[in-house]
């Protein structure tokens, strides 16, 4: 396939302030920023008297690849996966800000679709790109820092699930943990190859094209973002996204609250696709339910008499003890760790 962001121009013929222009004037700024790029330091309002902050790094290779995703989706899901974590302390994003490592031969085009993709994540919750760094680099590395504005209400934590309350859920799982079984499967299948196109990748895969949807859940996730300030408002004690796994994320807001968390796996959303991909690969699609990460919905704890709105699905409720049990299985854990193979 060829990726229309394919140049003779390289990062490298631009220099390292070609590059810094070429960015900023793709990103507009938005309201929250009183004094965007160009300076030694961002200037941002702060109505709330607090900020929320978060940062993620991804290295080329662990956490994407260039011939599985578009720089534009790269850039959107390293955006996503900041935003996902500011809304998930009820907070309401305000800007990123962007460390970029880029190989001198990086296509130029390429870098433009990486901006594009993190100016349209972010405008989708109304965030600014409002600053960064850029270095030279053998593989493409990412630094996102992501900051929110919580709007006068209290933060979201994990420590505030108590017994007798209801976690709830937001957002879709499962998919992003499938998207990468079935592009590993198929093999190097790139944009529109393979998976892409539904044509023969090489891969093991009979209908490859019949699973794009979960292909491009891995390649570009889709956080609730409303939910999270919302469910601030409506009253959950405890919140978190789900970035490592549903049993591993409810896990922590067990520790934290020193409570148990009990889930029904019949109240868990197994949608077809799914199902029909896990009987492809001869897997279990409720293990990349409970187990999948980076599809980044929300799980939050609330009060069992708080009235939730139809985008909050009731899976489990909070007991005394610790731990996670998922009723009906024996184990419950399970979940990505950086350093366990």
């Amino acid at each position: 396939m060829e990726h229309t962001w394919r140049c003779d121009i390289r990062v490298t013929d631009l220099g390292e302030f070609g590059i810094i222009a070429r960015i900023v004037g793709r990103l507009p700024q938005f309201p929250a920023v009183l004094l965007g790029p160009g300076d030694d330091a961002a200037v941002l309002r702060a109505p709330d008297g607090r900020v929320v902050v978060t940062t993620d790094l991804l290295l080329e290779g662990r956490h994407f690849r260039r011939d599985w995703s578009s720089p534009d989706e790269i850039g959107r899901k390293a955006a996503a996966q900041n935003l996902s974590d500011v809304v998930a302390m009820g907070a309401d994003p305000t800007a990123i800000f962007v460390g970029l490592g880029l190989p001198g031969d990086l296509p130029v085009g390429w870098l433009d679709g990486l901006t594009d993709g993190f100016r349209d994540e972010c405008a989708l919750v109304g965030a600014s790109v409002a600053g960064g760094d850029i270095v030279r680099s053998e593989q493409i590395v990412l630094g996102v820092t992501a900051l929110g504005d919580l709007g006068g209400r209290a933060p979201v934590t994990r420590s505030g699930a108590r017994p007798g309350q209801v976690i709830a859920l937001a957002g879709r799982l499962g998919h992003a943990a499938a998207g990468l079984a079935l592009l590993l499967a198929t093999g190097d299948a790139g944009p529109g190859s393979g998976l892409g196109s539904g044509s023969d990748g090489g891969g093991v895969l009979r209908e490859p094209g019949a699973f794009l949807e979960l292909v491009d859940a891995h390649r570009r996730p889709r956080p609730p973002y409303a939910c999270g300030p919302a469910a601030a408002i409506l009253g959950a004690t405890a919140m978190l996204d789900v970035s490592d796994g549903l049993l591993q994320d409810l896990g922590h807001i067990a520790s934290a609250s020193g409570v148990r968390i009990v889930v029904e796996p019949g109240a868990l959303p197994v949608p077809d696709v799914l199902a029909a991909a896990a009987a492809e690969l001869g897997e279990d699609p409720l293990g990349w339910v409970l187990t999948g990460g980076e599809d980044h919905a929300l799980v939050a704890a609330f009060p069992e008499e708080v009235s939730l709105p139809p985008e909050w699905k009731i899976i489990g409720r909070v007991t005394e003890g610790e731990g996670v049990q998922v009723t009906g299985r024996a184990e419950a854990e399970g979940g990505w760790d950086h350093y366990r193979e």
